[in-house]
């Protein structure tokens, strides 16, 4: 159940995190899943120490894991948008 659970809050801070770096038209409901969880795992590494809560993919779903995975995944598009364009827009 926690694996559903994960795919789909995974699927909104994906998509909430293409919103705002504005790619949502790039994107499917895929690669919104696919944002959110890496973009989770690179929150997890970056941020969550400084935060000092988990990460979704922890199996921590308060606001904090949230905020740090929704940053994680800004973060994955900012990187992802240099590499490509060579400008984070």
């Amino acid at each position: 159940m926690n694996f559903i659970i994960w795919i789909v809050i995974g699927g909104i801070l994906g998509w909430l995190a293409s919103m705002v770096m504005k790619t949502n038209a790039q994107q499917g409901l895929f690669l919104n899943i696919i944002v959110g969880i890496v973009g989770a795992l690179l929150g997890g590494w970056l941020l969550a120490p400084l935060f000092g809560t988990g990460t979704i993919n922890q199996n921590d779903f308060s606001i904090g894991s949230l905020l740090v995975s929704f940053l994680g995944a800004i973060i994955l598009l900012a990187i992802v948008n240099l590499l490509r364009r060579g400008t984070t827009r």
